[in-house]
């Protein structure tokens, strides 16, 4: 019932797009040009690259304050504590708000780029370092206790032993989360990054072609889907890699069985 609904809200959509004109071909004849391809591919490649630097960081971000929060010390757990907790709680748009007109109201002048990252970074961070920390601690207490007895030092434990295998367990916690982030990227708009919704609010915004903003919008949405199905393939993928892997076939020969107790292969007596 739940698809069925779905599906005829979607048909009852586009009925009312098509009865509204937002199929017509003067409003998608823009995107035949090479210019409005290439003003898209732009925007586009500061989504990717707002994302990645913004990916890199909350992932090194969230890591060092899982282990914080998981220290024997209090001088290192109560701060990443208080850190986890403040930037879960501020909404991301208020920590890129603060991050761009933070500097500007001290009289530096800044681009949008980096606090848009800042943002991102301090957010999905905090919310890493909960992710993490879930792995870490799900993670058997026997693999540890080996370590300790091989005289390794709780740092070594954590980053050798613990992280890695809580990486590999929580990957699709993590890459859900760097999805999310990709999709925040949007947020950007609102600090003028000419990132890909900007730019698909600027083309959307043409006289000429009938102010196209739905057909803008919908295929803004389609690069949006499509680079998240991919990112979403891509994690699958490797975590079939990381947790199954294909099994190697065995080299060796059976060993033949004898009526002695001695060496294998030897003969009946």
């Amino acid at each position: 019932m739940t698809v069925l609904g779905i599906a005829a809200l979607v048909a009852f959509i586009i009925l009312r797009f098509n009865e509204t004109g937002q199929f017509d071909s003067i409003k998608w004849q823009q995107f035949e040009y090479k210019a409005i391809q290439d003003q898209l591919l732009a925007g586009y490649l500061t989504t990717l690259r707002a994302a990645g630097a913004a990916a890199v960081l909350a992932l090194v971000f969230g890591a060092l304050l899982a282990v914080g929060r998981l220290s024997d010390h209090a001088a290192f757990r109560a701060p990443a504590t208080l850190f986890v907790e403040l930037f879960r709680a501020i909404p991301l748009l208020i920590l890129i708000f603060f991050a761009y007109y933070g500097p500007i109201q001290l009289g530096y002048k800044v681009g949008p780029f980096w606090p848009l990252v800042i943002g991102l970074t301090l957010y999905n961070g905090a919310v890493l370092a909960e992710i993490f920390r879930a792995g870490i601690l799900a993670v058997a207490k026997g693999q540890s206790e080996a370590a300790y007895a091989l005289g390794m030092r709780k740092t070594q434990v954590m980053w050798s032993i613990l992280l890695p295998q809580a990486v590999r367990a929580m990957l699709p916690a993590i890459v859900s989360q760097v999805v999310v982030l990709l999709k925040d990227t949007a947020l950007g708009f609102i600090i003028q990054l000419p990132e890909l919704l900007y730019v698909g609010k600027q083309i959307g915004g043409r006289l000429p072609f009938g102010l196209p903003y739905v057909p803008s919008y919908l295929v803004v949405a389609a690069i949006y889907i499509t680079t998240c199905g991919l990112l979403s393939w891509f994690a699958f993928w490797l975590q079939k890699r990381l947790v199954g892997g294909k099994r190697q076939k065995t080299t060796a020969k059976p060993v033949p069985l004898t009526a002695d107790t001695g060496a294998a292969g030897g003969t009946l007596v």
